[in-house]
């Protein structure tokens, strides 16, 4: 079968296509369990919050500074991305031990929870179900 020049690109958009979503998939660790590439981690007050991504919220009132941690995984490249800086904000209805809302203002902030054993506060999944 012949190509044209045409025909030739989809072959190839395709592959590159799917050579881009390998390189954003998750890694195995050592314990088996996948693990995303720097994930989207919060530090406030000594703990652990992840993203929950697609849910509407409000935010409330300043909190004060979370810390997104530096990353080293650069994709073999040897730089480390630094440690960031937000503002920590209430989330309306849910404690701050449960999630907070991170970002420069309450009206592009963006919401984290803390996990435990890889499940949401049953607060957080409300908020979702009421998405």
């Amino acid at each position: 079968m012949r190509w044209s020049g045409r025909s030739a690109v989809l072959p190839l958009m395709l592959t590159a296509l799917a050579v881009a979503a390998a390189a954003c998939t998750t890694s195995s660790s050592s314990d088996g369990e996948g693990s995303a590439s720097c994930a989207y981690r919060i530090l406030y007050q000594d703990r652990t919050y992840e993203d929950v991504a697609d849910v509407t919220f409000k935010a409330g009132g300043k909190l004060g500074t979370a810390t997104h941690p530096a990353c080293d995984d650069t994709g073999g490249q040897d730089e480390t991305l630094p440690a960031d800086t937000m503002t920590a904000y209430e989330v309306d209805g849910i404690p701050p031990e449960m999630a907070i809302a991170v970002g420069d203002t309450p009206a592009d902030a963006r919401l984290v929870a803390v996990y435990s054993n890889k499940e949401l506060p049953p607060e957080v999944q409300k908020l979702i179900d009421g998405s």
